[in-house]
Order: C-alpha cells, then structure tokens, then sequence
C-alpha cells in the first residue's frame, strides 16, 4: 500500500510501499477515504512535537471503510462506514477507569506513536472505531476527529451554559467548529478572532461576529460587544502567546479561558487584573474524549455542525501535495481543513 510518512524532523514528507497491516483479534482494518491534514502535523514536520518511531505515517483524522476484523469483533463488519479516534488506549488503566483516556499510561496516538492515515489502509483496535452516519461525508467523518471534537471538549471543559458569550480565537478548522458547536451548546453570542479576512467573512457565515485583530484590538473590540462586560468563555486554538494573553483579557467576571493552542513559548499574565479580580479560570484542553463522539456525530447529522464550509480543498495521497498543504499551515494560510482522499 502507499502512504506518506515523515522520515525526520525539518525534512519533508516522503511516499513509500509498504505492506498491508496484520489484523490482530481485536482490531479493524480500514480502507481509508479520507484524511484531514491537521496544523498538529505542521508541528510535527517541524520538529515542534516528539514523533516516534521514525519513519512514521502521519494523519491523525481519519474515516473509511471497514476492510476485515479481527476473530474477536462483533459491532462492526466489513462495507460498514466508519470514523476513526486518535487515541488507542488500553481501557484498564487508571485514567481511561476514571474518563479520561487521553492520558491513558499506555496509550498511543495514531500519526504521532503509530501510523496514522495518510496511507491506503490504517489498522486500529475497535474499541477506536464510531460508525459513521450515511448523511456525514467521509471528509466531515475525518475533520471531525480531531478539529471537530477538540473544540467540543474544549467548550465541555469550558462549561459553556446556554446564554454564555464565547470568543474563539482563531478562525481555522477548530475555530469554525468551535463558532457552531458554540451556538449548538446555546450561546447568546460569539466572536471569532482572526487576522484573515476570508476566514473571518467564513465565520460570519456560519453566525459569529467577526473580530478583525489586523486592524483593531480584540479586546477592546469585544469589549465594545459587551458593553465592557468581556465574555463568558475564550477558547484559545492559534498557540501565540499574543492570543492567549488576548483572550485572557477579554474575559468578564467569572470568566474562563481554554487554552487548547499547541506553543512552546511562554506567556504573560498579570494576576490579580486578569485572574484574581476576576476570578477567572485558565483551564488546559488536552485532545478529547470517546464518550463525547455519539453528541458529536449526531450534531454533525442533523447538521447544527455544518462541515461543508470547511473542508476548502482536497488533494491526493501525494508527498507533494501534502507537504505544499502544510507549508500553507506553517503560515496561516486561507485554507480551512485540507482533506486527502486517497
């Protein structure tokens, strides 16, 4: 099978053969239709984010076809349509007993520990695999396990309630999720942060306010929104410590920011004006949880979460095509989510 992997860090990605995955008892094999190209993977290209072992096929969203099972697999069989969760886990462990499995003590992440999608075939437990309804696209089944879910977990973790004002920071794939999930969880009203205009008229589309950080401080900007109140909930999904000082600001009493971002840069907050007189909460989003995809798909079916807008282009199972789809990435690019479709 071909499939496109990263060889070593700051190097570009590179097409290889290589043998269709041995389906073991409790595992499922999976003909892939399509791949999102995350901005995880930029960092990963970059050397920003550990990926191990090299060489190692990328892609972490991803839905197909069911190919084979394994000999102890009940729920699914071949022809079924399904979707794939990036964190295989163990089940047993601690973390995945108490709910939070993205901090399994064995788990590993496809297309960061073990091979992900951008390839023909991806071979994961079941316990990883949702079936996906007939009405959601392959391309909107792949987004949806990662930029999709991150952002529900991050307004979960938000505890946005109906009423609340949300500002996303960051108009990209998980933003404009994150805009309708928002308005799906019942936010009053919602602003999305961007420098990018095209992004921003996307996201006035899809309900927001659009916030143009280019040319106005989106503080202050919001602030005007909300008659200096400040919002509810910031979600911050850029990974710029200017953003991230950014939606700290703009929070009003009792407010909380989610930062689910990716940097390894520092950032700078005054306590007592943003945190203490507040009583502010800054709260870590770290991946996303199984239990939270049936919620998810059934928002995307009945189409409260609308993925057309954002899958902007797709490209085929190309080392050249993939690498030019994430040097666009490394620049905050016009592109939405860019899908492989093998």
């Amino acid at each position: 099978m071909k499939a496109v992997r990263m060889v070593a860090p700051h190097q570009p990605l590179e097409l290889h053969e290589l043998p269709i995955p041995d389906v073991g008892a409790e595992d499922v094999l999976i003909r892939v239709k399509a791949a999102g190209i995350c901005h995880s993977d930029a960092h990963y290209r970059a050397g920003r984010s550990r990926v191990e072992p090299l060489p190692l096929t990328l892609g972490h969203e991803t839905a197909g076809m069911v190919e084979q099972v394994g000999s102890g697999v009940q729920m699914l069989q071949p022809g079924d349509r399904v979707c794939v969760h990036y964190m295989v886990t163990c089940g047993a462990c601690e973390n995945c007993n108490r709910g939070f499995e993205q901090f399994c003590t064995r788990g590993k992440m496809i297309g960061k520990y073990r091979d992900g999608g951008y390839a023909q075939y991806l071979c994961v437990p079941a316990r990883s695999v949702f079936k996906l309804p007939e009405e959601i696209p392959y391309e909107h089944g792949a987004i949806l396990m990662c930029s999709s879910a991150t952002a529900f977990h991050a307004l979960r973790k938000a505890r946005l309630q109906p009423g609340e004002t949300v500002a996303v920071f960051g108009a990209g794939g998980l933003g404009m999720s994150a805009v309708q999930l928002a308005q799906a969880f019942g936010a009053a009203q919602v602003f999305a942060v961007d420098i990018n205009q095209e992004k921003l008229a996307l996201a006035s589309r899809l309900g927001a306010t659009p916030v143009d950080a280019a040319h106005t401080d989106p503080v202050e900007a919001i602030r005007l929104h909300t008659t200096g109140r400040g919002v509810d909930v910031a979600l911050e999904l850029i990974g710029l410590p200017l953003t991230m000082e950014q939606a700290f600001r703009s929070l009003g009493i009792m407010g909380r920011v989610a930062i689910a971002g990716i940097t390894e840069k520092t950032m700078s907050i005054t306590p007592y004006m943003d945190l203490i007189n507040k009583e502010a909460e800054i709260i870590g989003v770290s991946d996303h949880l199984a239990q939270e995809f049936p919620l998810l798909l059934e928002w995307a079916r009945l189409k409260k979460l609308d993925l057309s807008p954002l899958v902007t282009s797709t490209v085929p199972l190309e080392a050249e095509a993939i690498n030019r789809a994430l040097d666009n990435l490394e620049v905050f690019g016009d592109q939405v989510r860019v899908v492989i479709k093998p």
